[in-house]
């Protein structure tokens, strides 16, 4: 007898407070998405906080892309 795998429920949650911080740094209107050159940019602050949410956003981008295929 197969055993079905559990789907995990929820994702990242980011407090409030920190909420568009990112986005203010990096000068985007509300609702618009953060160019990936803005991101590999702020990578490289000299501001540790702001490096550490444009890795976290870079490596975000990655997530939930398993099962996903292009049409032919």
């Amino acid at each position: 007898m197969a055993r079905r795998r559990k789907r995990r429920k929820g994702g990242i949650k980011i407090k409030k407070a920190n909420r568009g911080k990112l986005r203010k740094a990096a000068g985007t209107k509300k609702g618009q998405k953060i160019p990936v050159s803005k991101l590999r940019a702020m990578k490289k602050s000299k501001n540790p906080k702001t490096r550490q949410r444009a890795n976290f956003a870079l490596n975000a981008r990655k997530f939930k892309k398993r099962g996903r295929r292009k049409k032919r």
